[in-house]
């Protein structure tokens, strides 16, 4: 018989549904592979094993009484510890907010109740979802990191701990660890899914994101989360996507481009080579494109706008919390913020915006873009690796995932990024689903 936690959301919300799996039997396979493996692994910082199954056996009450069943009905979901939840701690990876116990969940998360998830658990986040490690180590070599900041997301995803995870994105926080975990992690247009309630670092630049083992379940997983709310500005900007149908006439050849941005030469021999080759092996279907030179800006802007935000919303809690309860890396960015000037700032967004409309333009004819997720696999565990080729596509708030296609040194996860243009994310989960397929990826 199959491991229950080794199926994905799809599947294991579907036998939940047909009656032929219950939602407790799936949480306590899950929570056995927890027991098994976060000992070493770590990606959990806030586990009720207790609660987790009170949740299942209410979710399994709930098909037997015949209730209307939501798409993510008795399937577990761990919440990357900057999300706030009424029923755990919320701490943001940080001592300054240790002990922090919200009243509300945050959208997201409420969301994923009213689709019938059991929420199992919180994963751990780098401080304040910045670039401090955590505890979790890359499954693949404990000795390497899982990325940042999402990194027990990524970890508890891959090892089968957990179906499906939230992270978030500011720069490269999803798209990164999903790289060096090997496992497929999208961030979608921006305001796409409300920030509602979940650790602010920067309105411009925030992103909501998804970990899971196939492109159905991330496709699933957005039609749960996507939508306008009020108490998220940016989502009144954005219309959702059909993502139900996304996937749905199967994997039909696409138009990519295949773009070095930049920052080409940060990639490892190694990395640059397998990409090369990859641009070989999908032929017809991929052409090279070059990037206006005007592009050179947007890393800068990035900076400016993320830590001028950062000192603004973190800024008098981490003061207040005493050096001894923050990094150095944290407080140095912080204080860079403090210093960017009200121009410099305006200039940073305006910079933005002509870089997304100039994006828009080059590749309306395209259904994604191709590059790196990461300069090479993941590097020791003293780091959470370089962001840099995430940086582009945060900045200007288009919709990004990372396929765990490529294999690196040591046969370590190399993750191939898939980029799309503004408010297609269909497009780009449909361009995703035919790489995989034309790469015999399973």
């Amino acid at each position: 018989m199959r491991d229950p936690a080794s199926l994905t959301v799809s599947e294991a919300a579907q036998e939940i549904a047909m009656g032929s799996l219950s939602s407790q039997e799936l949480t306590r396979a899950c929570l056995g592979r927890i027991e098994a493996i976060d000992g070493e692994v770590r990606a959990f910082i806030h586990l009720n094993p207790q609660y987790a199954i009170e949740q299942a056996r209410k979710r399994d009450e709930e098909r037997s009484a015949g209730d209307i069943l939501g798409p993510l009905h008795g399937v577990p979901v761990a919440i990357k510890d900057i999300f706030d939840t009424m029923d755990f701690p919320t701490e943001n990876g940080s001592k300054v907010y240790a002990g922090r116990k919200p009243q509300r969940d945050a959208a997201a998360v409420t969301r994923l109740r009213g689709a019938g998830a059991v929420i199992l658990g919180k994963t751990v986040t780098t401080e304040c979802a910045y670039f401090y490690p955590g505890a979790t180590r890359n499954p693949h070599d404990l000795a390497r990191t899982p990325g940042g900041s999402s990194s027990g997301s990524a970890a508890a995803v891959v090892t089968g701990m957990a179906p499906l995870a939230l992270g978030s994105q500011t720069n490269g926080s999803v798209i990164r660890p999903a790289a060096f975990c090997g496992v497929i992690g999208m961030k979608p247009t921006h305001g796409m899914v409300s920030r509602a309630r979940v650790l602010a670092l920067s309105s411009h630049l925030d992103h909501v994101g998804v970990f899971a083992n196939s492109l159905a379940d991330i496709a699933l997983t957005f039609g749960v989360l996507a939508g306008s709310d009020r108490d998220d500005p940016d989502t009144e900007k954005v219309a959702k996507p059909d993502f139900e149908h996304a996937l749905g006439d199967g994997p039909q050849e696409p138009r990519l481009a295949f773009v070095h941005t930049p920052m080409w030469s940060r990639a490892d021999a190694s990395t640059r080579d397998a990409f090369e080759n990859l641009a070989k092996q999908l032929g017809s279907a991929i052409i090279a494109a070059d990037l206006p030179d005007r592009f050179a800006e947007a890393w800068s802007a990035h900076r400016t706008i993320m830590s001028a935000d950062m000192a603004k919303n973190l800024g008098p809690a981490i003061a207040q919390g005493g050096e001894k309860n923050s990094s150095a890396i944290l407080r140095k960015f912080l204080d860079e913020g403090q210093k960017v000037t009200p121009t410099q700032y305006r200039t940073a967004i305006e910079a933005a915006s002509t870089l997304r409309t100039m994006f828009d333009e080059q590749f309306k004819d395209f259904d994604g873009v191709i590059t790196p997720a990461s300069v090479g696999v993941a590097p020791s565990i003293e780091t959470t690796g370089d962001p840099v080729f995430c940086t582009l596509w945060t900045l200007l708030g288009v919709p990004a995932v990372s396929l765990p296609l490529l294999k690196g040194e040591k046969g370590l996860p190399l993750g191939v990024q898939l980029v799309g243009r503004k408010d297609e994310d269909a497009r780009l989960l449909r361009a995703a689903d035919w790489l995989m397929w034309k790469l015999k990826w399973s």
